[in-house]
């Protein structure tokens, strides 16, 4: 069974920086894509980051230049490192697996696996 948990979530100011972790269990290399989506009070899920097995990244237009995702094959971790934090990235944030995009790029779609999320909150 694959398990995901987030940590690192918190408070902070415009033009700070936090960085998430996601640890996870070793049956989440089954799928292809680990990455990152968030999702804000009365709006749906937007797709962050995602990293593939060859350690290719894709990112959000509006994360882009910000934020960085990596992955730690020895402690099964999935970090998203996030810069230049703006109040719009105000938002829970969820660790997802697939071996699908989808869920990247509709905002309708679940991925297959996520966490239980964690909580960004940016002040102006």
């Amino acid at each position: 069974q694959v398990r995901l948990e987030e940590s690192g979530g918190g408070s902070v100011q415009s033009g700070g920086s936090l960085t998430l972790s996601c640890a996870f269990s070793a049956d989440t290399y089954n799928y292809v894509y680990l990455g990152w989506f968030r999702q804000a009070p009365g709006k749906g899920r937007e797709g962050v980051a995602i990293i593939d097995q060859a350690r290719i990244t894709t990112y959000a237009t509006s994360v882009k230049g910000r934020f960085t995702i990596s992955l730690d094959n020895a402690k099964n971790t999935l970090s998203l490192h996030m810069n230049s934090l703006k109040t719009e990235d105000t938002a829970t944030y969820f660790c997802a697996a697939d071996s699908s995009l989808t869920w990247f790029h509709i905002p309708e779609a679940r991925p297959r696996f996520m966490g239980q999320g964690t909580q960004v909150t940016v002040s102006s």
